[in-house]
C-alpha cells in the first residue's frame, strides 16, 4: 500500500519554487547583513557619526514642528496672529539650523527643478514606468507561479484620507492664507517700518532687475536673501550692531542739528514777519485816518477871510432904482365869446383886390 493518505496536503511544485526562492534571498541578505564590511560600515564611526546627524536633524524637526503657536502679541489691531508667525520666524532666524538648511537647499533645488526640467513630463514618464512595472510583474507571476508578483506586495487594506486628516489639512491651509493676508496687510500699514522699508527697497529693486533677470533667478535671488540675511546677522551680530548703533548715533547727531539750525531760521523768520506785519499795519491805519478825515465835513479855518475891495460896490440902493407899482385896479378879462366874434368882423381877406 502507498503511504500518502488521502487527507493528505501534497504541495505543488509551484509552492516549492516559491518556498526556496524566499529562503535564498533571506539567506543572502543574512550573509551581506553579516559580513565584516558591512559590520564595521554600520557599527563604525562613520555609522555613529551619521546616527547622531539624524538624531540631531530629527529633534531640530519636531522642534520647528511644536514651535506653531499662536504668538502671545497680537497685532496692532488686536487681533490675535496665526500660529505660522511663529513657525516662520523660528524657520527664518536659525534656531534649528539643521531643519533651515533643509529647508533652504529644498526651495533651491525645486527652482532649480522647475527652471530645467519638465516637471509634467517627467511626471507622466513615472506613471507610466511605475504602471508598466506592475502590469508585467503581475502577468508574468500570473503565468511563471500561478500568482500575481503585484498581489503579493498589496496592503491587506488600501490608504484613505479620514476625515479628522481632511479637517486638519483645510485648517491649516486656512491659517496659513491668513499669515500672507496679514502680513501683507502689516507690511502696507507699516506695523513694522524695518520689514516695510525692506519691502521697498525690494520690490523697487525687483522693478528693475526683472527686466533683466529672469523669473526663476529672480525667485532664487529673492529667496537666498530671506534665508541668508538672517543668518549672516546672526552670526555678525556684535559687530553689525555696534556700527548699525553708531550709525544710529551720527544720525540723531545730525537731526538735532539739523533741527537747531532750522528752529533758528524759523525764529528769525517769525521776527521779520512780525515786523514787516506792524510795519504794514501802522501804513494801513495811517492811510485809513487820512481817508476818513478827507470823507468828513470841512470845519472852520482859523485863517480869516479875504477882505471885499468897495471900491466898484454902490454904497446904497435908490427908489428910482426900481419901478414904480400899479396904482389902478386890475380890470376883469372880456368873456371869450366876444373876443372871438370881434376878431371875426375885423378879419381881412388873405387876397387883397
Amino acid at each position: 500500500m502507498s503511504d500518502i493518505h488521502p487527507d493528505t496536503a501534497v504541495p505543488s511544485i509551484e509552492t516549492q519554487n516559491g518556498s526556496t526562492i524566499r529562503n535564498n534571498a533571506s539567506a543572502a541578505a543574512d550573509a551581506i547583513k553579516n559580513h565584516p564590511i558591512t559590520q564595521s560600515v554600520t557599527n563604525g564611526p562613520v555609522a555613529d557619526n551619521i546616527k547622531d546627524q539624524h538624531a540631531k536633524t530629527s529633534a531640530e524637526f519636531s522642534n520647528l514642528a511644536a514651535s506653531r503657536q499662536t504668538p502671545s502679541t497680537p497685532a496692532a489691531t488686536g487681533q490675535p496672529l496665526t500660529h505660522y508667525h511663529s513657525f516662520f520666524g523660528s524657520l527664518l532666524s536659525w534656531k534649528n539650523p539643521r531643519a533651515s538648511g533643509i529647508a533652504y537647499a529644498t526651495v533651491v533645488l525645486f527652482i532649480f527643478a522647475a527652471r530645467y526640467l519638465d516637471i509634467i513630463r517627467y511626471a507622466f514618464k513615472l506613471s507610466y514606468m511605475i504602471l508598466g512595472i506592475t502590469v508585467l510583474a503581475e502577468g508574468v507571476g500570473k503565468a511563471l507561479f500561478s500568482t500575481g508578483l503585484a498581489s503579493q506586495i498589496r496592503p491587506k487594506k488600501y490608504y484613505t484620507v479620514s476625515k479628522e486628516t481632511l479637517n486638519a489639512l483645510i485648517g491649516d491651509v486656512h491659517e496659513l492664507l491668513n499669515f500672507f493676508i496679514i502680513e501683507a496687510q502689516q507690511i502696507i500699514y507699516a506695523e513694522n517700518l524695518f520689514f516695510s522699508s525692506a519691502a521697498f527697497l525690494g520690490a523697487y529693486l525687483s522693478y528693475y532687475l526683472i527686466k533683466v533677470v529672469p523669473f526663476w533667478g529672480l525667485s532664487l535671488i529673492s529667496t537666498s536673501i530671506l534665508f541668508l540675511a538672517p543668518l549672516i546677522y546672526k552670526t555678525n551680530q556684535e559687530l553689525i550692531d555696534h556700527h548699525v548703533a553708531n550709525a544710529t548715533k551720527v544720525i540723531n547727531q545730525q537731526t538735532e542739528q539739523v533741527k537747531a539750525l532750522a528752529g533758528q531760521h524759523a525764529a528769525r523768520a517769525t521776527e521779520t514777519t512780525k515786523g514787516f506785519v506792524s510795519d504794514y499795519s501802522a501804513k494801513a491805519q495811517e492811510y485809513i485816518g487820512n481817508a476818513r478825515g478827507r470823507s468828513v465835513s470841512p470845519t472852520l479855518s482859523s485863517k480869516p477871510a479875504p477882505e471885499v475891495k468897495k471900491e466898484n460896490a454902490p454904497s446904497a440902493y435908490k427908489a428910482e432904482d426900481f419901478p414904480e407899482a400899479p396904482k389902478e385896479e386890475f380890470k376883469s378879462a372880456p368873456p371869450v365869446g366876444e373876443t372871438a366874434s370881434a376878431l371875426k368882423t375885423e378879419e381881412e381877406p388873405l387876397i387883397s383886390t
